[in-house]
């Protein structure tokens, strides 16, 4: 038998419609007022918009007219309004009651949702604003950011009843191969090359899953498992790990020292080992070492990782790994960014929309769920074509003053997200644009490394699991591998 070979995938450039994610040296200030990027979401978004609005509503026998600005609405007559959405939410955080708290006393801990029956719903523009009502604006999906049209008429008291809501639709793809077309349908092949993703490891938490962890590195490295596994192994290119590798950072020690010379001595490498533990950056470079070996390794930073809060993160920097740090196919990434994919077995080339999941977490907090899900809320960004509506409002972002790099100009074949509870999968078709959504579960909690095939973007995953496991649902003597296919 001939000797298993590693599949391989290329990376290669974008359109140049693909933003970056990197904010550099020039771009690296905090002196412009947030209102920008609404303003610039609003300029971006607008057209596209009025071109959904016109055809949606164009045919009807009422004829209603497009109102550019807002506030020049007439009462009683049907027109159509484009604008920011913008929802009052009494739970929302308030930076101004921060300011105002007395810090003698605990804060409150922060809601987990922020919705109520006292919330308003808002449509602003450069004008003004005005407040949308009506059992449709109730029931839609609507957070606050996202750029929408709303067809209706002002009642008697100066709001705006909305009959119906548009959106501007999912954004064109770049030109395929007409061969790239055909072979989207066939099924899987011997040949064919996977992308590994993960999510969550969670890596020097209290509840470890440290075999899981051990049992993820011995599959995708070819150690572990039957012939079959490791042929399906051998099938998987390169590895995502889309955040939240490490868990949040724990004081260890009483957290200073008592005197300035106790406080030299306990510092090694620049840091205080009394208060600082290195453990979880220690273990994931050597994890990272292990699996870069044998494959090419994307590592996105998270929410709890050493990184910092507002999006985009920014890479991590490579020497903080150690020994992977000098492998040419190990990148750090920002979270979210933009990955090209080429197939080297077939002239199929993939576009990927990668991130760790705030946005999409944030935005559950404006919702009911259900019905919403994670699912539909990553649906729907598609739809608004903006990955992040909620920032800068209660998701934390830099004030870009020059353009809105959340904007999806493109939408891509894959679409990413980490950092969720649970695995889920679906195509968003659209005319001739098609999507593939995968929702990334927390690798600590489920186990779950998921195979996403780079030719028919068919979703298979991968559970490891053991008695009395973390991650394991099922009661086992031995350490296993499952695979599972998803269609």
């Amino acid at each position: 038998m001939l000797p298993l070979c590693r599949a391989t995938t290329t990376v290669v450039p974008l359109s140049d419609q693909t933003p970056s994610f990197i904010v550099d040296s020039k771009n690296k200030s905090y002196k412009h007022q947030y209102s920008n990027i609404y303003f610039l979401r609003l300029h971006a978004l607008r057209e596209h918009v009025a071109q959904s609005a016109a055809a949606r509503w164009s045919k009807l026998s009422a004829k209603p007219s497009y109102v550019p600005r807002v506030l020049e609405v007439e009462p009683s007559q049907l027109c159509y309004i484009i604008g920011t959405v913008y929802i009052d939410m009494p739970l929302k955080p308030n930076v101004m009651d921060d300011i105002a708290r007395d810090h003698s006393i605990p804060p409150p801990p922060p809601p987990p949702y922020y919705y109520s029956e006292d919330d308003q719903v808002m449509m602003e523009d450069e004008s003004g604003r005005i407040q949308l009502v009506g059992t449709h604006v109730k029931f839609e999906k609507l957070v606050t950011g996202l750029i929408i049209g709303a067809l209706g008429m002002e009642t008697p008291d100066g709001k705006f009843e909305v009959a119906d809501i548009c959106y501007p639709h999912l954004a064109p793809q770049s030109q395929k191969a007409e061969e790239d077309q055909m072979l989207v349908d066939d099924d899987d092949l011997p040949t064919d090359e996977w992308i590994g993703a993960i999510s969550g490891l969670n890596i020097g938490s209290p509840s470890p899953s440290d075999g899981q962890i051990q049992m993820l590195v011995e599959y995708l490295t070819g150690e572990e498992g039957s012939l079959n596994d490791q042929i399906s192994a051998s099938r998987v290119s390169r590895l995502i790990i889309l955040g939240c590798s490490m868990a949040p950072m724990l004081i260890t020690g009483k957290g200073e020292a008592d005197a300035e010379g106790d406080s030299k001595k306990s510092r090694k490498f620049g840091y205080d080992g009394t208060t600082f533990s290195s453990h979880p950056t220690v273990t994931f470079s050597g994890h990272l070492l292990d699996i870069g070996r044998a494959m090419p390794i994307h590592l996105l930073p998270g929410e709890s990782d050493p990184s910092a809060v507002i999006l985009p993160q920014q890479p991590f920097p490579r020497a903080m790994f150690g020994a992977i740090s000098s492998f040419p196919d190990f990148s750090c990434e920002s979270n979210p960014t933009y990955l090209g994919l080429s197939s080297n077995s077939v002239p199929v080339t993939r576009s990927l929309l990668l991130h760790s999941g705030q946005p999409v977490n944030d935005m559950l907090k404006y919702l009911h769920s259900p019905p919403h899900t994670c699912l539909s809320v990553v649906e729907s960004t598609l739809k608004w074509r903006h990955i992040a509506p909620t920032a800068p409002d209660t998701l934390w972002c830099h004030p870009y003053f020059t353009g809105d790099p959340f904007i999806i100009k493109e939408t891509p074949d894959l679409y990413f997200v980490g950092g969720q509870k649970k695995f889920g999968t679906k195509t968003v078709t659209d005319n001739n644009t098609k999507c593939r959504i995968v929702l990334i579960p927390e690798f600590y909690k489920t186990g779950l490394l998921v195979l996403v095939n780079i030719r028919t973007l068919r979703v298979k995953t991968v559970r490891f699991w053991g008695e009395d496991m973390t991650g394991g649902t099922a009661n086992g003597k031995d350490l296993q591998a499952q695979s599972q296919p998803h269609t």
